[in-house]
C-alpha cells in the first residue's frame, strides 16, 4: 500500500520543473493529482511521462493562472469537482524576474508579487473551505533560500518568497486546531524552468562574482546556466513526506532543500 493511496491533492506548476516533478511523485505514491498550470504543453508533457508510469488514470489536467483572480476561483473550483474533496494544496507555481533594484519599475515589481506571493493567497483561499472539511489537511507553500539568504538582482522575488513564508506561520496558527497543516519549503540550488531561465534575466552588466557562494556543498548531478544543481526530485521527496502521515508533526515551519548551499 502506498502511503498516499486515495488522497487528493492540487499542484499548482505542474508543467515543469519542481511541480511536475511533484505531480509525479504524488501520484506514484497513490494519489490523485490535479495538475495545474498556465502552460498546456507542458501540462500535456505532465501526463505523457504519468501514462508511461501507470498512474495517468489519476491525474487531471487543469489550465490555471495564479495571477488572475477569476482563472483561480474557476480553476480551483474544477479542481475540486474532478477530485471530489481535497486533501492536500502544493503552491508551487511562481515565476522570477532580476533586475538591479534602482532599475526595477513598479511594474515589474507587482508582476512579481502579484504572481508569487498574492497568487499563492488566492489558490489558498479558494481552497481553504474544501481543506477544512477534512479532520486532518496539509497546505505546501513555496518559499525559496532568497528568502533568508542575500541573492542578487532578486530583492523582488526574495520579498515575495518571505511573503509567502510569513503567509505560512499565519496559516498555521490560524487553522492547527481545525487539523489544517502549512509548510514551506525552500528550494535553492535545484534545477528547474525558473533556474534555466535565470541567467536571460541577470542584468548584462551584472557582478557574477556576487553568485560565487550560492553552490551546494553536496554532490550535483545537474546543471542549470553551468552551475551545480540538485535534482527536482529531492524536493518532491520532501513534500510527498509532508502531506503524508510521516510529516503529521510538522507545521508553521520551512524546509530548506538547498544540498548545504547556507549550510
Amino acid at each position: 500500500m502506498n502511503r498516499l493511496d486515495g488522497r487528493r491533492i492540487l499542484v499548482t506548476g505542474a508543467a515543469s520543473g519542481i511541480g511536475q516533478s511533484t505531480a509525479l511523485r504524488l501520484l506514484a505514491e497513490g494519489a490523485s493529482v490535479v495538475a495545474a498550470d498556465v502552460s498546456t504543453d507542458g501540462l500535456e508533457k505532465t501526463l505523457a511521462q504519468a501514462q508511461e508510469s501507470g498512474s495517468g488514470d489519476r491525474l487531471t489536467l487543469l489550465e490555471m493562472n495564479i495571477g488572475d483572480e477569476s482563472s483561480v476561483v474557476g480553476g480551483v473550483r474544477s479542481a475540486l469537482a474532478a477530485l471530489g474533496g481535497l486533501d492536500s494544496l502544493v503552491n508551487a507555481a511562481g515565476i522570477l524576474r532580476a533586475s538591479h533594484t534602482d532599475q526595477t519599475s513598479l511594474e515589474l515589481w507587482n508582476q512579481i508579487i502579484g504572481v508569487n506571493l498574492t497568487g499563492t493567497f488566492l489558490v489558498v483561499r479558494e481552497a481553504l473551505p474544501a481543506l477544512l472539511d477534512n479532520p486532518s489537511s496539509t497546505i505546501v507553500n513555496f518559499s525559496s533560500t532568497s528568502a533568508s539568504f542575500a541573492h542578487p538582482y532578486m530583492a523582488a522575488y526574495a520579498a515575495s518568497k518571505g511573503g509567502i513564508q510569513s503567509f505560512t506561520h499565519a496559516l498555521a496558527l490560524e487553522y492547527g486546531r481545525a487539523g489544517l497543516r502549512s509548510v514551506c519549503v525552500a528550494p535553492g540550488s535545484v534545477k528547474s524552468g525558473i533556474t534555466d531561465a535565470t541567467g536571460g534575466y541577470v542584468p548584462a552588466d551584472a557582478d557574477w562574482t556576487l553568485f560565487a557562494k550560492l553552490s551546494p556543498i553536496l554532490p550535483a548531478e545537474l546543471e542549470s546556466g553551468g552551475a551545480p544543481m540538485g535534482s527536482p526530485a529531492a524536493v518532491a521527496g520532501v513534500i510527498a513526506m509532508l502531506v503524508s502521515d510521516d510529516g503529521a508533526f510538522i507545521t508553521g515551519t520551512e524546509i530548506r532543500i538547498d544540498g548545504g548551499t547556507h549550510a
